[in-house]
């Protein structure tokens, strides 16, 4: 595919506000269509500009993510593999480049690339960032002079610094803000004033009871269900006093336990955390509803927290003017898509569309015409070249992403990019145990690779099961549900699928496992 060149911008260089939530699926915002919730600010991004279909993250985890989108490069070069690797922070990225450019650039909210003077933000103005993953209530920031308690809830206080931010720049130069929520991330603590929302039950996933079969080894290995794995804390109830007769331990956790799933729960009662009120079960069917039940509660609300918020940014925007709002790139993603029972699971991590789509809207009427829907593929790693097409800025080289601009007019351009490319590399990961894989989608078929190898990368634990891949038909299966890699009527997409998935390694330098056996695997000579 060849690169962008940028265009002159047409008139005054556009503001950037890119607005990212953590843990954020498209199927609850109201716009993407699976009503389980309404998001009508959000939803007005969509009404008012673009809506992509098939946005994509390179690495489904919160770090290597942000890195991808912060340098527009894919994580084996960009070093941030895994959530236990931290960025380098003399590396070019895109906010050095647009402050070289002359735009005011700052970063609020969930940085979660490491802390301290070799891995904190650089390349901005302005920046007030959460410690590691955060707190939702009275959080602390980091700000390059020291670190101070704000009192309040975090999806507030982070949409408040960056009104500050808009409301005391200088109105005579173009803005870059990246404002990035903590929310609805694990362990889904919302708004006191939201606690009596969603009451009404949720619609149930059709694979909330997947039995994985007919699927790699890798989707029932998986410790992220929602039946089995959730912990007292995440769903706000009392974890009695006790050992491993209370539940299993999640060490890396501290001293949090998951909430038993026992074949009999005759015996077993539930205590909520606020209200003291008790809950008994007659078979274990109505204990795995009542867990997906108050999961999804309490991640709807963390939602409509984000969602008001994107309320008071557009109203704020608004209130500046019409030049303001014309000139105002808006974007709204999320980090990786997130599982809401699909298949079972909570989390993400796997190449499964629920984790592996980015929502992504976009309004900017100077350039985007009002409810478009974009079928087109879209990366993380476009996010970077996009915005500095915008500002008229050079795509660097080492940048791996494209710009999309021409997309937001509605056209394709030649050559546009055939497939998304994912890579986990965090495998056997604790508490989650997810493999490690790659693999390639276009618009019709995904083909992925379950390597399985942990190359002693910080975060992973040893691996070594057997490779496996799997290929899906997203079109005639789009719940993922059968594996069609070695059924003889998809040979032909099978081998199609392989070449696409060695030409994008090839065209991005990662350096494939599969073609070539492994030591331990190989025949004996």
């Amino acid at each position: 595919m060849v690169r962008n060149t940028p265009a002159p911008p047409k008139g005054r260089r556009p503001n950037i506000l890119f607005i990212m939530a953590d843990d954020h699926a498209a199927k609850a915002i109201g716009a993407y269509g699976a009503g389980i919730n309404k998001t009508p600010h959000i939803d007005r991004l969509a009404r008012e500009g673009m809506l992509f279909n098939h946005c994509y993250v390179t690495n489904s985890i919160c770090t290597p993510s942000r890195a991808a989108i912060l340098t527009g490069t894919h994580n084996h070069v960009n070093a941030v593999r895994t959530l236990d690797n931290k960025i380098d922070n003399w590396m070019p990225n895109v906010a050095k480049h647009l402050k070289y450019a002359g735009y005011q650039t700052a970063m609020i909210g969930k940085w979660h690339l490491g802390e301290g003077k070799a891995h904190e933000p650089t390349g901005f103005d302005h920046w007030s960032v959460l410690p590691d993953q955060g707190v939702y209530y009275d959080p602390v920031f980091i700000e390059p002079h020291g670190q101070e308690v704000v009192v309040g809830y975090v999806t507030d206080i982070i949409t408040d610094k960056t009104i500050d931010f808009i409301s005391n720049r200088d109105a005579n130069k173009p803005f870059f803000i990246m404002c990035h929520h903590k929310a609805p991330h694990r362990s889904w603590e919302y708004k006191r004033t939201h606690k009596d929302l969603y009451r009404d039950e949720i619609k149930l996933p059709d694979t909330l009871t997947d039995d994985y079969k007919h699927r790699a080894s890798a989707a029932k290995a998986a410790k992220m269900r929602v039946a089995e794995d959730m912990t007292f804390f995440d769903l706000g109830l009392v974890q009695p006093e006790g050992g491993s007769e209370v539940g299993e331990l999640i060490g890396s956790m501290g001293d949090v336990r998951k909430i038993p799933f026992p074949e009999d729960v005759s015996n077993m009662v539930l205590i909520d955390r606020d209200t003291g009120t008790n809950y008994r079960f007659k078979d274990r069917e109505e204990l795995r509803r009542f867990k997906y039940q108050r999961y999804m509660q309490r991640y709807l609300r963390c939602v409509h927290s984000i969602d008001e918020n994107v309320g008071r940014l557009l109203d704020y925007l608004d209130s500046s003017g019409k030049d303001v709002v014309n000139n105002t790139l808006i974007m709204y993603t999320s980090d990786q898509g997130f599982f809401l029972g699909d298949h079972g699971w909570f989390d993400k991590r796997f190449m499964y569309e629920e984790s592996f789509q980015m929502p992504l809207l976009a309004r900017f009427p100077r350039e985007i015409s009002p409810g478009i829907i974009c079928n087109d593929i879209v990366s993380n790693v476009d996010f970077a070249p996009l915005w500095l097409d915008l500002a008229g800025h050079p795509i660097p080289s080492y940048m791996q992403g494209f710009s999309f601009r021409p997309l937001l007019h509605g056209q394709r351009p030649k050559g546009w990019q055939k497939v998304a490319y994912h890579r986990y590399w965090m495998h056997n990961d604790s508490p989650h145990e997810c493999r490690a894989h790659y693999g390639v989608r276009n618009q019709r078929y995904k083909i992925i690779y379950w390597y399985n190898l942990d190359y002693g990368l910080p975060g992973t634990r040893p691996g070594g099961e057997p490779p496996e891949w799997e290929l899906f038909d997203c079109q005639g299966d789009p719940l993922e549900l059968m594996n069609q890699y070695d059924n003889p009527d998809y040979a032909e997409v099978v081998k199609e699928m392989t070449t696409l998935l060695d030409e994008k390694m090839l065209q991005i330098g990662d350096i494939p496992e599969h073609g070539r056996l492994r030591p331990a695997l190989a025949s004996p000579t």
